[in-house]
């Protein structure tokens, strides 16, 4: 039975919701692979995962244009990739470790971080596996391009036409799309939906997005808001922020008092679709798997306050389909989303749009061209030179010894 180790990163939600996507598309097979899901994170020492993870969050919540500077400075095809190899590498051991005890056929990696060192092993000759790669924004950064791989799985056609200029193997660049939970492709009725939840059948209903974990400018977009003329209502989404959930509880009352405005606070919740399914739009942070589930509901977007970097670049791609608008100054936020509501045709179109440029399928696919793959035709990007093969064949430890193969629980047990 065919073993797949998923690997994502807690730096940022969506790489975790894609990774889980996969795996219960895998789940769905009538005969499922041994699969498991690890955070990458967990096997390095606490000083890098803090950089890695807290890190960016809180840069994304009070430094987003230094973090933007840094994006742009960093997008240099192999720029720096010695140096920034050799510090992952001192600071992933524990990663290294669990990918030799369990000798997984296939990796699918849903952060950069696991695809480089995964393909630095390969390239060294210490590893033999199958590397597919996900990328989960709309574009490509130079973070994410390894010289082994055996797929790489992107969002846009124009994302593979790069990645082939740069001289990667184009049959080995598939188009897929982001991949998101298999729920989203469940057709779910809007009145219902909303009859659900407690909201109103017949008020316009804004999805306001601050990502998994709850960052950005949430209560000033929300009195912006209070502002508009069209009475609708917001399902404001604050993710694993427990904090924000709170703030916005206490202000609801003062902003709905101003009149047209019904505002729904929600926390974390395992019901995104059900909630994108009850709404008209999305209103907030273009994150690569917030806009594909968003897609995939046919919801036309309002762009508030990017991420600068990858999801400075999402935005162009979603302004440039016509699924969006963009929305640079909160002050004219209630002028731009009224205007929006009042033109029927304009976000009905914006709407059809969104459905047209869904991938909801995008898991699906992934899957099959991984079970598809035997991972013995990982392909070496450009002429790089990979470090001397050994002479003799690496000698495994039994596969006996660490993994119990008719039972997937066990899969990593010896590293869990």
């Amino acid at each position: 039975m065919k073993r797949i180790l998923i690997l994502s990163a807690s730096a940022g939600a969506g790489h975790l919701r894609a990774a889980q996507a996969i795996e219960s598309e895998l789940a769905l097979l009538p005969e499922p692979p041994q699969v498991i899901h690890k955070d990458a994170l967990a096997f390095t020492n606490l000083a890098f995962k803090t950089v890695y993870a807290d890190a960016y969050i809180e840069m994304v919540n009070t430094l987003p244009g230094l973090l933007g500077l840094l994006y742009d400075y960093a997008d240099q095809p192999w720029k720096d990739e010695k140096r920034r190899l050799t510090i992952d590498r001192l600071n992933t051991r524990a990663l290294t470790r669990l990918l030799y005890e369990t000798r997984p056929d296939h990796v699918i990696c849903t952060h950069f971080l696991p695809a480089e060192i995964i393909s630095n092993l390969i390239c060294r000759g210490k590893l033999k596996t199958g590397l597919s790669i996900v990328v989960t924004d709309m574009d490509i950064h130079s973070m994410w391009l390894c010289r082994h791989y055996s797929n790489y799985f992107v969002a846009l056609e124009e994302t593979r036409e790069h990645l082939k200029m740069l001289g990667f193997a184009p049959n080995k660049v598939h188009v897929t799309g982001i991949p998101i939970d298999p729920v989203f492709s469940e057709r779910k009725d809007k009145f219902e939906m909303r009859q659900k939840y407690g909201l109103e059948s017949d008020k316009p209903t804004i999805y306001m997005s601050s990502g998994g974990f709850g960052v950005g400018k949430s209560e000033e977009i929300l009195a912006s808001l209070s502002q508009m003329q069209t009475p609708a209502q917001v399902i404001a989404m604050c993710g694993r922020n427990q904090a924000l959930k709170a703030r916005l509880e206490n202000m609801r009352t003062e902003l709905e008092s101003r009149g047209n405005l019904k505002i729904v606070p929600v926390g974390y919740s395992t019901k995104v679709d059900e909630y994108m399914a009850a709404s008209d739009l999305v209103l907030g942070k273009p994150g690569g798997l917030t806009t594909s589930e968003a897609l995939a509901k046919g919801l036309a977007f309002v762009i508030v306050n990017p991420i600068p970097g990858q999801e400075e670049r999402n935005a162009d791609h979603l302004l440039e389909r016509g699924i969006a608008i963009r929305c640079n100054n909160l002050p004219a936020l209630a002028y731009k989303v009224d205007s929006l509501l009042g033109d029927e045709k304009r976000l009905a179109t914006m709407q059809e749009n969104a459905a047209l440029s869904s991938s909801a399928g995008a898991a699906s696919k992934i899957v099959e061209t991984v079970l598809a793959d035997d991972g013995s035709q990982n392909h070496l990007q450009s002429n790089h030179r990979c470090s001397k093969l050994p002479r003799k064949p690496l000698k495994w430890k039994p596969v006996s010894d660490l993994i119990q193969m008719n039972n997937p629980d066990n899969f990593l047990s010896s590293a869990s």
